[in-house]
Parts: C-alpha cells; structure tokens; sequence
C-alpha cells in the first residue's frame, strides 16, 4: 500500500472531523469548500482539515480511497459524510449539528 494511503488513513482515525478541502477554512479557494467550511462553522465545533492543493498526492490518491470524486469531503468518526451538498442539505435540517455532537460527546440543550 502506498504511503498517501497510509497518510490518509491515518488522518481520518486520528481526526474525528476532518474535511479535505481546497484551501484553508480562513481561506476557501473554491464555493464548494467555502460553503462546507461555512456550514461545519455553524455546529459550533473544531474540526481538523486537509488542503488538498497543498497535498496533490492526497488530491490524486483520496477519490479512489473514498470512491468519491469530488472535494471537499468530510470524514465524521472515520466515515466518509460527503462532499458539499450533501454537507449543506445536512446543515439545513440539523443532521449535521446531531452527528457533530455525537462526534465529539456533547448534548445539546
């Protein structure tokens, strides 16, 4: 197995939120990334990332790793959430807010 697969695996079981993106959550180099960082930003939690333009191994490896082609992505507890609209949509009905607690312990209310 190659090394940026190890790398990858190793990013996602040692982050439980971890969105690869292009760019920084500060800086977003594309409205895909922006609004998944935007929509993370509203649960309230820390989350780690990866810029994928930063890291074109991982840019070229983590599609055929995930089976998804696209960025951003986020990874939740090890598994593969989804890419932008699939983030957004879940903002939208508090999905993202319930698996982001559990995530991290906390309850809300």
């Amino acid at each position: 197995m190659s090394n940026t697969i190890e790398t990858i695996k190793e990013q996602i079981s040692s982050n439980d939120i971890l969105l690869y993106m292009k760019g920084n959550p500060r800086a977003p180099q594309c409205g895909f990334s922006s609004q998944a960082v935007q929509a993370l930003m509203s649960c309230g939690e820390r989350f780690a990332f990866v810029n994928i333009l930063d890291n074109p191994d991982i840019r070229a490896e983590l599609p055929k790793y995930a089976n998804w082609p696209t960025f951003p992505q986020l990874w939740i507890k090890g598994e593969l959430v989804g890419g932008c609209d699939i983030i957004v949509e879940m903002a939208g009905n508090g999905e993202l807010q319930t698996l982001i607690n559990d995530a991290v312990g906390t309850t809300e209310g």
